[in-house]
C-alpha cells in the first residue's frame, strides 16, 4: 500500500467539535450573553446608548470619564466574547464621532487596555472584525422562536436604526444557512478518508444546496439595508485605520504602544464560510481580488450586485 494511502486511512475523522464550531450554528456563537457582571457596568451603560451618544457628540466626553477596569473578573468564554464585542463598539464610535474627516488619532488608556487585553485572549486584532459585528451580536426576541429577522435583534449598535439591524442580522441568517454546507465539508473530507464515492457526492449535493441558501438569504439584504445609509453612515464606523487615508498613521492605542498601529476594519469578508468554501472547491483568486476582498469593508458588492 502507497504511505499516502496509509496515512489517508489512519488519519482521525474530521468533526467540527475539534475546532469550537458549532453543530447548530456553525461559526455564529450560540446563545451569546447580553450582560457582563456588574464590575463593567460602566463598558455597559455606555455600549447600550451608544448610537445616541455617537450622535449627539457626547460618546468621547463619556469615554475619557470611563474609570480604567481590570480584565480579571470575566470569566468563561462567552463573558469575554461579551467584553470584547462592547469595547470594539466603543472604540470604533470613540474613533469615528465625528466622521471621517475628524478622527480620533489617540486610543485613551482606559479604553485601550482592556481592548487589547481581550483582544489577545481571544487572539484578534484590537478593532472590531466580523466575529465581533456579527457573529457575536445577535440574540432572540422569543429563544423558542425560528431564526428569522423578525425574531432577532443586535446586541450592541451603531447609528444606522433599521438598516443597520437589517445589515448585521441578514449576514447571521448567511452564516446560519451555512451550516449544512459546514458539515457537508466535514462529511466529504471523510468521505475522502474513507473512500467512500456515494457519501462524497451525497456531501457535495448539501454543499450545493446550502450554497443556494446562502444566496437567498444574502438576498435580504435588498429588503432591509437602504445602500445610501450604509455609506453614508454605517460604512463609517466599519473603517479600520491601515491604508486609511483618514488616518494614514494609524491609531495610538495609549499605554500599549507609543508609535501608531494599523488593522484593517470589519468586513464580511473575514466570513470564514467564504474561505472554508473557497479552499475546498479550490476556487483561488488572484493577487488584486484577494487583496480587495480582505479590505472590502461589508458584503457591499454582494448586496447591490445580486438583485
Amino acid at each position: 500500500m502507497e504511505p499516502q494511502s496509509q496515512n489517508l486511512k489512519t488519519a482521525p475523522f474530521l468533526t467540527l467539535g475539534r475546532f469550537h464550531i458549532s453543530e447548530d450554528y456553525g461559526f455564529l456563537l450560540p446563545n451569546p450573553l447580553r450582560e457582563l457582571p456588574g464590575h463593567y457596568s460602566p463598558w455597559m451603560e455606555i455600549a447600550n446608548r451608544l448610537p445616541q451618544l455617537i450622535e449627539s457628540r457626547q460618546l468621547r466626553a463619556q469615554v475619557n470619564e470611563m474609570p480604567l477596569l481590570n480584565c480579571q473578573f470575566l470569566t468563561g468564554y462567552r463573558e469575554w466574547r461579551l467584553a470584547r464585542l462592547v469595547l470594539s463598539f466603543i472604540t470604533m464610535g470613540y474613533v469615528w464621532q465625528d466622521g471621517e474627516t475628524q478622527p480620533k488619532e489617540i486610543l485613551p488608556r482606559n479604553l485601550a487596555l482592556p481592548f487589547v487585553e481581550v483582544s489577545r485572549n481571544l487572539g484578534l486584532p484590537p478593532i472590531l472584525v466580523h466575529s465581533d459585528l456579527v457573529l457575536a451580536n445577535w440574540a432572540t426576541r422569543n429563544p423558542g422562536g425560528p431564526l428569522e429577522i423578525r425574531n432577532l435583534d443586535t446586541i450592541i449598535s451603531f447609528p444606522g436604526g433599521e438598516s443597520l439591524r437589517g445589515f448585521i442580522l441578514v449576514t447571521v441568517l448567511v452564516e446560519k444557512a451555512a451550516v449544512p454546507g459546514i458539515k457537508a465539508l466535514v462529511q466529504a473530507v471523510n468521505a475522502i478518508l474513507q473512500s467512500s464515492p456515494d457519501s462524497l457526492l451525497q456531501a457535495l449535493q448539501r454543499l450545493r444546496v446550502s450554497i443556494q441558501d446562502i444566496t437567498g438569504a444574502l438576498g435580504q439584504m435588498h429588503d432591509y439595508v437602504d445602500p445610501d445609509i450604509f455609506y453614508a453612515v454605517i460604512r463609517i464606523f466599519l473603517s479600520g485605520w491601515k491604508d486609511n487615508p483618514a488616518l494614514p498613521a494609524g491609531l495610538v492605542y495609549e499605554g500599549v504602544s507609543k508609535e501608531p498601529l494599523s488593522y484593517s476594519g470589519g468586513s464580511a469578508a473575514q466570513s470564514t464560510i467564504l474561505h472554508a468554501f473557497d479552499e475546498f472547491l479550490g476556487v483561488r483568486h488572484s493577487k488584486e481580488s484577494g487583496s480587495y476582498r480582505l479590505v472590502l469593508p461589508s458584503f457591499f458588492q454582494l448586496i447591490f450586485c445580486t438583485g
